[in-house]
């Protein structure tokens, strides 16, 4: 049976989402008959061009209540048209000859994104000229984005679709509704180009990748056209947000559209819906429109070790873009430049942190390979992108791992660059730093979540202030870029501890020792310990009628509630002025007063 992969829209524009490729490659080495596409970036490619913005403005030129912005985009559409096309050719990298043109502000009509010279200056210095061209297109995207969301498709947005309608969707009824309205412009030219792709591959079976919930409505919209059209083709969908949200599904309406859901590593569940195997951690609705869980709760998985190298056929020929809507150095890290996304190792290697779906497998199931192995797919990888910049989207990457990983790519004499997501653990001694340094490591990201020592030891993070400062500062003074994920509104954290976390990130900024951070709000997930046994960590659950379609986030209460969008707000603001260089002799106290 020939199944085509798909990552719907909307995802990362600048690299391919890793999940179609690793599952290609698997297959393929199982004589599966497989292709892939990313539909992601082959909709932006179709939508930014100047033919489908004339269509467009004509469009919008004939409604009559347009807000001031709207109307200003509209007398300037043809800027807009005339200029959509370069810019598209120098985000993904066809073009550079335009950053000098592009990295002038005064190039570009005002806006309310524009930013001023000044904040050009902090951001990128006085020659960043390539960056800052990158970052001034790229509001210039979101700026036509904006338009088309309020305009066209309030569905649209530049790295999702339809997100507000299922980030939260306990019930499948909101989603039915807007799947029975007409199709959107948008909608209308996603589903060209996937016709196109169908009736090329002629495939008997299209598999779905859902990382977010800003991919499920579109993928729907697919499933539902193959439905519509091909009545024999067979759907699936897995990943990410079938694996966290729809684990207690009782609704089976989806199955209008699709015809499997599968869980967790999706390698082997798809290889025996391919080859008519015993079925494993599937579901379906049976002929009496009952939802069957088959084998749901099997263990079996194919090893780390033998689920193959990424294949990347049928992607190369896209043009990925190059995106840096934010001066946070490691937010443009993730969207600017085409990464190579793999794993170190399967799950998380301390895999106990209180806030975290350690309960799936995914993360709960640790399993390495040997690291010959995996330079050997590096290597191959290589070969078939011609991009030797990786990823290692591990939960987090082991020191040990890390250290045999870089003495390899020494003996290999290999020239690459890679960054990854560690646990700030005193095992990154000054010599492992210098040695991934030289092995190319970049940067890293790390949760150090909440800089308090009373609420580290109450999430179980393993690690204390004092470890993660040294560590911290041994990867700075070796040159690798320092990112720290941090976290409030965690139970029972008081205002005084929210205040005294932003004093330690001022600390670490000031001494150079982080370069880029970013604030989550908590959230208490069905999956995590602390949402499990929400009386661990000080507390309780708010009760709720479980949704029939998908549940994941817990509503929660505990003693010592803050004003979360208030001290958010502060911590966004202070950190923002940290990452500039300034603001660091301001009591952290009068951020929260602003």
């Amino acid at each position: 049976m020939k199944i085509l992969l798909v990552t719907p829209p909307l995802t990362q524009l600048n690299t391919p989402y890793p999940a179609t490729s690793h599952l290609l490659g698997f297959l393929r080495s199982k004589d599966i008959e497989a292709e892939q596409i990313d539909l992601s970036i082959e909709l932006i490619q179709a939508l930014f061009t100047r033919n489908k913005l004339a269509e467009i403005f004509r469009t919008v030129d004939s409604l009559t209540k347009l807000s001031k912005q709207n109307k200003i985009i509209l007398q300037q559409a043809d800027f807009y048209q005339r200029t959509i096309e370069p810019v598209m050719r120098f985000l993904s990298g066809k073009d550079n000859s335009l950053a000098l043109r592009f990295c002038n502000r005064d190039f570009w009509p005002a806006s309310k994104r524009l930013p001023s010279d000044d904040d050009l200056e902090w951001g990128f210095g006085m020659i960043g000229n390539h960056d800052r061209a990158i970052h001034l297109c790229t509001l210039f995207l979101k700026d036509l984005c904006d338009f088309i969301n309020q305009t066209i498709d309030s569905r649209f947005e530049l790295i999702r679709y339809a997100e507000s309608l299922c980030l939260r969707l306990p019930e499948f009824e909101p989603l039915q509704a807007e799947l029975q309205k007409p199709l959107s412009l948008i909608d209308t030219l996603m589903l060209d180009i996937f016709e196109k792709k169908i009736a090329k591959t002629n495939p008997e079976m299209v598999g779905f990748s859902i990382p977010f919930p800003g991919n499920l409505y579109s993928a729907l919209r697919c499933a539902q056209w193959i439905k519509q059209k091909l009545p024999e083709t067979k759907v699936v969908m897995g990943g990410g947000y079938v694996n966290t949200e729809l684990r207690s599904l009782t609704d089976p309406t989806i199955f209008d559209y699709i015809d499997f859901l599968t869980f967790d590593d999706g390698e082997l569940p798809l290889l025996r819906l391919l080859t008519g195997g015993k079925l494993i951690r599937t579901l379906y609705r049976s002929e009496s429109g009952e939802i069957v869980r088959t084998n749901f709760d099997c263990k079996e998985n194919i090893p780390f070790a033998e689920c193959g190298t990424h294949d990347y056929d049928g992607l190369l020929q896209n043009n990925y873009i190059n995106l840096i809507e934010l001066t946070n150095p490691m937010h443009a890290l993730w969207s600017n430049g085409r990464w190579n996304k793999m794993m170190l190792a399967h799950g998380c290697y301390w895999g106990k942190c209180a806030f975290c779906d350690g309960s799936l497998d995914y993360i709960g199931r640790y399993e390495t390979a040997p690291i010959e192995l995996i330079v050997d797919r590096m290597e191959t990888i290589m070969q078939q992108t011609g991009q030797s910049g990786f990823h290692f989207v591990d939960e987090a990457a082991p020191p040990a791992l890390l250290r045999k990983l870089a003495e390899e790519i020494i003996r290999r004499k290999l020239t690459v660059s890679y960054w990854t997501n560690v646990r700030f653990e005193k095992s990154f001694t000054p010599e492992l730093c210098y040695l991934m340094a030289q092995s190319g490591c970049i940067a890293i990201s790390g949760g150090l979540e909440v800089a308090s020592p009373r609420i580290l030891k109450l999430i179980n993070k393993g690690i204390t202030i004092e470890t993660a400062r040294e560590s911290m500062k041994n990867f700075t003074e070796t040159g690798i870029m320092t990112h720290a994920y941090l976290m409030y509104g965690f139970p029972t954290e008081t205002a005084q501890e929210t205040v005294d976390s932003l004093e330690v990130i001022r600390e670490l900024f000031e001494a150079g020792y982080i370069q880029s951070a970013f604030w989550h709000r908590y959230a208490m997930t069905i999956h995590s310990p602390s949402g499990q046994y929400p009386e661990s960590v000080g507390a309780k659950h708010i009760k709720m009628t479980d949704g029939s379609f998908a549940n994941n986030e817990i509503p929660f209460t505990s003693p010592n509630e803050i004003d979360l969008d208030f001290y958010g707000k502060g911590l966004n603001l202070a950190t923002y002025n940290y990452m500039q260089g300034t603001g660091y002799d301001v009591e952290v106290k009068k951020w929260f007063k602003y």
